[in-house]
């Protein structure tokens, strides 16, 4: 009877709890595991001749690479952190404070000082990522790799693929305990699995001398709307690909697959900017549009709480109808636009707050004529003075 990868992750979680190796945050099941000893491990990265030549590494923000991502901050190198769960763009490039302590540079490495020490970095920006560390459950000696079965760290490579952040010879390492290296039946890696070239682990330095291609960018054919909703810079992506003329069929989009959808025509509307909506789109908006409609909020209480989105870094000369036509790609269309073209800005009514943060989540990294936009929600701007709110209307200065 053959094993699963869930059967090996199970494995590895209930061995390490067991054996008391696991470390905050526990019980290890479904995550990529913190060990004792990993800031041991993490810190045998520096004698790796692939670090010393880097000068910029992506890491995992997974807990037990927080060492490494100390390292590589003390090395004074660019660390570029992917957002958890890919909610928000791509990537965080950590910029300590100038003169950062050690004690800052500690709090740079962990989960709170990703947020609190970062630059969102769009997909237009010249990333040259010269090292690749991802976290794993399970890893055998010939590089395979078994990750927490979210595919978020196969996906950060396909991404990075796609968007020429990394070449096909960019060197992958990860760390783990020594448990957690097993053997794995090759039968069991996709053709989207990423392997690794390196395993860091408490007590030893693996080569792997990995033979196998990693993957070449997003295999679209298995991904689902699902996850296209879930995580907003693929359809940022697929919008890219699809423009350059490469094929993007989702995989519910597939022949084969049960109760597949047509492939809708998006790729005129994408050229033309086209007001022909796909259907899903459009009923994307059309729950958009009547929320107020339904039992929980009455009109006017929706009115009042029209929430405004501001972009900036619009290039100049850009028309509005680029901009409109990409929102109807992001299914972003607003209850109303302010256009303010010339000062290289716009404003974007939703109806409500939780539709405008879905909205500023989904364009993260957007860019018109090859410039990234900046999105966030209008309030920001308030205090610059430029967007004053007041009771229901909203005044643009």
């Amino acid at each position: 009877d053959s094993v699963s990868k869930w059967d090996i992750r199970t494995k590895i979680w209930d061995y390490m709890e067991a054996n008391n190796l696991a470390d905050f945050p526990r019980p290890v099941h479904h995550r990529i595991p913190n060990f004792k000893g990993s800031h041991q491990a993490c810190h045998a990265v520096r004698e790796l001749d692939v670090f010393k030549r880097t000068s910029e590494i992506k890491v995992d923000p997974d807990k037990p690479l927080e060492g490494v991502r100390l390292v590589t901050l003390q090395a004074r190198k660019t660390l570029l952190v992917p957002t958890p769960r890919l909610r928000t763009g791509l990537f965080n490039k950590i910029v300590p404070p100038p003169g950062a302590t050690k004690e800052i540079l500690r709090i740079c490495a962990t989960s709170q000082g990703v947020k609190d020490y970062s630059v969102p970095i769009g997909l237009d920006a010249k990333v040259q990522v010269d090292l690749v560390v991802v976290g794993s459950v399970a890893v055998s000696e010939k590089g395979w790799r078994i990750g927490k079965g979210e595919g978020f760290a196969d996906m950060e490579y396909a991404m990075m693929m796609s968007m020429g952040a990394i070449r096909e010879d960019t060197p992958v390492v990860t760390i783990v305990h020594d448990c957690q290296v097993v053997d794995i039946a090759e039968e069991l890696l996709d053709d989207h699995d990423l392997t690794v070239d390196y395993i860091l682990t408490p007590t030893r330095t693996i080569k792997t001398g990995c033979k196998r291609p990693k993957p070449q960018g997003i295999i679209w054919h298995k991904i689902s709307y699902e996850m296209l909703e879930r995580i907003p810079i693929l359809k940022n992506l697929r919008y890219r690909e699809k423009q350059a003329g490469q094929d993007v069929i989702l995989k519910d989009e597939h022949p084969g697959f049960p109760n597949a959808r047509k492939p809708a025509d998006s790729d005129e509307n994408a050229k033309t900017g086209n007001t022909k909506l796909q259907t899903e789109s459009t009923s994307a908006q059309i729950r958009q549009h009547h929320v107020g409609n339904d039992s929980l909020s009455t009109k006017s209480e929706t009115h009042g709480a029209l929430t405004t989105v501001y972009v900036g870094n619009i290039p100049p000369g850009t028309r509005v109808s680029e901009l409109k036509s990409a929102l109807r790609e992001f299914h972003a269309s607003p209850l109303r636009l302010s256009w303010q073209g010339a000062q290289g800005r716009a404003f974007l009514d939703y109806m409500d707050k939780m539709t405008a943060e879905s909205v500023v989540s989904s364009l993260k990294g957007l860019s018109l004529r090859g410039q990234t936009l900046r999105v966030e929600m209008a309030k920001n701007q308030r205090n610059k003075g430029q967007v004053e709110i007041n009771g229901q209307r909203n005044k643009y200065e």
